[in-house]
């Protein structure tokens, strides 16, 4: 969707809930709140309503408040409060619908308030859960610990011929542990800034020499992928444990000889 659409599209949801009594609120969330990113052909809207109590399956499973309504081709509940729907023309929405006390459960980075009927207090709620939380703190040597056990795991499971289980777990879960260990320690080139809701995120933008190394990482064979990751922690991240690196390097040898 070419940008002057996109905002058109904003600007029709936007009126369809402004007003209906029922909503309370609007938040654009991500690209699609232009705060310091602008939406490209490839975006997604993706966004909060807030509703008054009681009214928020109705939104979830009545979608006749979307523009577009009648092009719908796909709406699969993606979690308790959200779904996501794609139309005929391939435009993809994630959205969720919330009371103002459920709004708390969310997550958010960036957002653009467009709806507060609330005398502000959906403003307030969005700042209070984009702030990062002290019980939400990085734990670093827990962090790494997680990816060192991940990679053993998955070496296991690769020896015993569960190769696509063992993938997983070299190439996703300690993978992800280890994109949040770089976004935690190491630099992101100036004028670029993670994501901190997923770990996948913008990490060319952020980190472009470490993304192409990481990149070519990714089509290895899962042992020699679990082994270059093994490196790369070793290369570019400091204090590692190196009696743990060396019991889950004697691991991965013996997986790949078994």
């Amino acid at each position: 969707m070419q940008l002057d659409a996109f905002r058109r599209w904003t600007e029709r949801l936007h009126a369809n809930l402004a007003t209906d009594p029922r909503v309370i609120g609007l938040v654009m969330l991500g690209s699609s709140a232009e705060a310091g990113r602008t939406p490209d052909q490839w975006s997604d809207h993706d966004f909060f309503v807030i509703t008054t109590s009681g009214d928020q399956e109705r939104f979830r499973t009545d979608l006749g408040w979307l523009p577009d309504a009648e092009q719908i081709v796909l709406r699969p509940r993606e979690t308790a409060h959200g779904l996501k729907v794609l139309f005929a023309d391939g435009h993809l929405i994630e959205f969720a619908v919330f009371d103002l006390d459920e709004l708390r459960m969310a997550r958010a980075n960036d957002y653009r308030v467009l709806l507060d009927k609330a005398d502000g207090a959906i403003n307030a709620a969005l700042a209070e859960i984009a702030r990062p939380s002290e019980s939400h703190a990085f734990d670093r040597e827990r962090e790494m610990a997680l990816v060192l056990s991940l990679l053993l795991v998955g070496a296991g499971r690769v020896a015993r011929g569960e190769v696509l289980s063992g993938q997983r777990f070299i190439k996703d879960f300690a993978f992800s542990g280890l994109l949040r260990l770089i976004a935690h320690e190491i630099p992101a080139a100036v004028g670029s800034r993670p994501d901190n809701l997923d770990p996948f995120r913008r990490v060319e933008a952020s980190y472009p020499a470490l993304a192409k190394e990481l990149q070519a990482v990714l089509l290895l064979e899962p042992l020699a992928s679990a082994g270059a990751l093994l490196t790369f922690i070793e290369t570019h991240l400091r204090d590692v444990p190196a009696q743990a690196v060396q019991v889950v390097r004697d691991v991965l040898r013996e997986a790949g000889t078994g």
